[in-house]
C-alpha cells in the first residue's frame, strides 16, 4: 500500500523489504500459487522466517524457500486444523542440506514424512511434530544441541525409538536438550537412553510414556545428575520415583513437570518441594485428582460447593524459588497451604473440591491465578487474600540501621510518608500492572 502513494515511499517500501531479516507471514486457505515466493523475493536478507499454513503445503513451496532465501539461519512452519503438509522425508532432508547456514528447523503436520534422514553440520535446534510411522529416523547432525520430537497418538504408531536414540547417541553427542512426545515411550527406550549418556543433557522431556515406571526413573536418576528439566508427564512413576528424583537432583533441578501422572499423591509433591530448594516451576496437573469424580460441568461446580468424594488430600508447600505452580485438574484436593515469597503464576483450574476456609495463600507476588471451574466461593477467597497480600506490600515499613550500626530499627512513620510522597506517582503508575489478574 506504501508503494502507491508516492515515489517517495515507494522507494523506502523497497529499502524496507530488501533490509527485512526477519518475515512472518500467514498463508491463507485461498492463497494463490506464488504467494509466498512473491513476498520472499522482496527480502533477500531474510535470517528468519515463520510460515503460519492454513492451506496445503509441499515442496514447491519448500523449493522456492530455499531459492530466494540463501542466508536463512531459522525456519519456523506451523499449521492451522485445515492445513495438510505433503512435504516428504526425501524433500525436507535436501532442503536441510542445501541450506548450509540453517540454524534452527521447526516444523508441524509432519504425518507425510514416512522416513527422516537430516544432514548438517550448522544446525543446533530441531523440532518435527505430528509424526507417525517412521521407517527411518536418521540424524547426521553433529552441533545438534536441543531436538523435539512429537508422535501422533495413534496406538498403530511403527516408529523404533530405541534404534533412533541409539543413532542420536553416535552422530549427536552435543545434545542439551531432548523432547520426545509418544505413546509408544517404555523401559526399553529408557535404557537406550541411559546407555547413550549425554554428557551434557540438562533437559528431558519423555512425554506420554505409560510403560514409564519408578524403575526407568531409577535409570535416569543414576545416568543423568545434572538435570535442570524434567518432564515425565503422563507416566506411571509413583511417589517412590519422585523421591529417586529428589534424591539424585537436589543442587540442579528447577523445573519439574508430572502432569497426569495418577500414581503420585499429594505426599509425594510435598516431598519433592520440600527437597527441591531450587525448583522455580512445578507442574502437577491431573495428578492430585479423584478417579471417582464424575466430572461436572463447570456451571455446576461454580454454583454450588462440593462434597468430598473418593479421597481428599491435603497440600502444604512453602519453597522460596517458586515461581509457577500448576495444580490444574486437582479435583481430589480439599485443602491448600502455599508460602512461597516469589510465586506469580497460579493455576488451579477445576481443582473443584479445594475449600475456602482450606485455602492460605501467603505469595505476596502472585500476578496471575487461573481457577476456571472452581467455585465461586473460593474464587471470592483468593481475590480477597490477594487483595490482602498486596495490601500489606503496600504498607511495609522498611528498616534503617543506627549511625553507629549497632542494630536494625524501624524507620519512624515520618521519614517513611516522605519517602511515600516521593514515590507516589509511580506506584500509581504500576498499581494495575501489580495487582493480580484472576481468571474464571
Amino acid at each position: 500500500m506504501a508503494a502507491r502513494v508516492c515515489r517517495g515511499w515507494r522507494e523506502t517500501a523497497g529499502k524496507m523489504w530488501k533490509s527485512a531479516e526477519e518475515l512472518r507471514i500467514r498463508v491463507p486457505k485461498r492463497a494463490q500459487i506464488g504467494y509466498v515466493g512473491s513476498l520472499l523475493q522482496k527480502c533477500p536478507a531474510l535470517v528468519r522466517l515463520s510460515l503460519k499454513i492454513e492451506s496445503e503445503f509441499d515442496a514447491t513451496t519448500l523449493a522456492c524457500i530455499a531459492f530466494s532465501c540463501p542466508n536463512l539461519e531459522v525456519l519456523e512452519i506451523s499449521t492451522s486444523a485445515a492445513a495438510v503438509n505433503r512435504i516428504s522425508g526425501d524433500e525436507l532432508g535436501r532442503f536441510v542440506s542445501n541450506k548450509r547456514g540453517l540454524r534452527s528447523l521447526r516444523m508441524e503436520g509432519c504425518s507425510s514424512l514416512g522416513g527422516v534422514a537430516l544432514t548438517s553440520t550448522s544446525l543446533s535446534t530441531l523440532w518435527l511434530a505430528d509424526l507417525h510411522s517412521l521407517s527411518r529416523m536418521i540424524f547426521n547432525c553433529p552441533n545438534l544441541i536441543e531436538i523435539s520430537l512429537e508422535f501422533s497418538l495413534h496406538e498403530d504408531d511403527s516408529t523404533d525409538l530405541v534404534a533412533m536414540i541409539d543413532g542420536l547417541g553416535r552422530t549427536c553427542t552435543r545434545l542439551q536438550n531432548i523432547h520426545i512426545a509418544s505413546l509408544k515411550l517404555s523401559r526399553s527406550f529408557v535404557l537406550a537412553l541411559t546407555a547413550v549418556n549425554f554428557r551434557d543433557l540438562r533437559m528431558l522431556s519423555l512425554v506420554l510414556g505409560i510403560d514409564i515406571t519408578d524403575a526407568s526413573v531409577a535409570a535416569i536418576s543414576s545416568t543423568y545428575t545434572n538435570l535442570e528439566l524434567l518432564d515425565l508427564s503422563g507416566s506411571s512413576i509413583t511417589d517412590t520415583g519422585l523421591g529417586m528424583i529428589c534424591d539424585a537432583l537436589p543442587d540442579t533441578l528447577s523445573k519439574l513437570l508430572v502432569a497426569a501422572c495418577p500414581n503420585i499423591t499429594s505426599s509425594g509433591i510435598q516431598f519433592a518441594t520440600a527437597q527441591l530448594p531450587l525448583l522455580e516451576l512445578m507442574d502437577c496437573g491431573m495428578t492430585v485428582s479423584d478417579p471417582t469424580s464424575d466430572n461436572p460441568t463447570i456451571e455446576e461446580k461454580s454454583s454450588t460447593p462440593q462434597k468430598a468424594s473418593g479421597y481428599n488430600q491435603k497440600m502444604f508447600i512453602k519453597l522460596k524459588r517458586l515461581k509457577k505452580l500448576s495444580l490444574w485438574g486437582g479435583s481430589s484436593l480439599d485443602a491448600l497451604f502455599l508460602n512461597c515469597p516469589e510465586l506469580k503464576d497460579l493455576n488451579l483450574n477445576l481443582c473443584s473440591n479445594l475449600q475456602p476456609e482450606s485455602l492460605v495463600l501467603q505469595c505476596p507476588k502472585l500476578e496471575l491465578v487461573s481457577a476456571s471451574g472452581c467455585q465461586n466461593l473460593l474464587i471470592g477467597a483468593i481475590r480477597k487474600q490477594v487483595s490482602e497480600n498486596f495490601a500489606a506490600g503496600e504498607i511495609h515499613m522498611p528498616l534503617k540501621r543506627l549511625a553507629y550500626a549497632s542494630k536494625r530499627i524501624r524507620a519512624p512513620p515520618s521519614l517513611y510518608q516522605e519517602r511515600r510522597e516521593d514515590e507516589n506517582k509511580k506506584k500509581r503508575r504500576k498499581v494495575e500492572r501489580e495487582v493480580c489478574t484472576i481468571i474464571h
